[in-house]
């Protein structure tokens, strides 16, 4: 990214989220693109058990977006939410013939960017107005 691009980008990482990267990305695929109140008000009224610490590093990416880099909260939305693997902690469990099963306890770390989003509304004139000033002109 250039420093141009960077300058209206803000993020947020939680890292050692305790759920695994798969499960975490099904909450993530609901947020991607929307603006910033879209996908708070999504993770809100979500029954996954992540969603809660999804929302808490979304509204540190939208703090640390006002705060650092004073962009203004209203015109932002998600650029990107993206999962990927931590640590994972193993455990073993007996089972039969004096084995032992493997059990994998994944942990996630989570990267939100928020970006803000300007409205280039500029008002122009039609080009048939231009074309008429231009036909009055050779008129005279």
């Amino acid at each position: 990214m250039t420093k141009e691009n960077n300058k209206n980008i803000a993020q947020a990482i939680g890292k050692s989220l305790k759920t695994s990267p798969q499960k975490a990305n099904l909450v993530l695929r609901s947020i991607r693109g929307k603006k910033a109140e879209d996908a708070l008000n999504s993770l809100t009224f979500s029954r996954k058990r992540i969603s809660e610490q999804v929302s808490k590093i979304l509204k540190s990416a939208i703090s640390n977006a006002e705060n650092n880099h004073q962009l203004d909260i209203d015109n932002l939305y998600v650029k990107e939410a993206s999962v990927g693997k931590s640590m994972v902690l193993k455990r073993f469990r007996p089972r039969a013939r004096g084995r032992s099963g493997k059990i994998l306890k994944p942990f996630s770390r989570v990267r939100i960017l928020v970006e803000e989003k300007k409205d280039n509304k500029v008002k122009q004139k039609p080009e048939s107005s231009k074309n008429e000033i231009q036909s009055n002109e050779d008129k005279k």
